[in-house]
């Protein structure tokens, strides 16, 4: 019997746009995306936002706790990767990061079908196959 994978949506939008996201500033585009997002108790999360989350949920609870804090520490701190994902967002559903292969197919058509019009620079979808994904860190080896 085949894995059941998960799927995340992420969308790339335009810098104006990305602004008007993390503000939830009034915007045509947005309200057009958010009503998409609606129709499948969907959300938008900026990924940036999420990693300085993670960094600080990790300061605060124990980094040893966090495999993944040095590279998101890192991460948010270059100024080209934190432009890079002030635009960039994922899709929850239901308050969820991953969800079932239809909700994702359906998510990714019509965030793609308004691409042009919204401000979208791009759709991705991704899945939880470890193989399509990579991994963590593993912590160096003790001598």
């Amino acid at each position: 019997m085949a894995e059941a994978w998960q799927f995340q949506i992420r969308i790339t939008v335009a810098p104006d746009l990305a602004e008007a996201l993390r503000a939830h500033a009034q915007d045509e585009r947005r309200d057009v995306i958010e009503a998409v997002l609606r129709e499948r108790n969907a959300t938008l999360t900026c990924q940036f936002d999420a990693f300085a989350g993670y960094v600080e949920e990790a300061e605060r609870m124990g980094r040893d706790r966090y495999p993944l804090y040095q590279w998101t520490k890192d991460t948010i701190a270059n100024p080209e990767k934190k432009a890079k994902y002030l635009k960039s967002y994922a899709v929850y559903v239901g308050g969820e990061p991953v969800y079932d292969k239809d909700i994702a197919d359906w998510l990714y058509a019509r965030l793609t079908a308004l691409a042009d019009q919204a401000g979208i620079e791009s759709v991705n979808r991704f899945d939880t196959n470890p193989a399509n994904n990579p991994q963590p860190p593993q912590p160096p080896a003790r001598q």
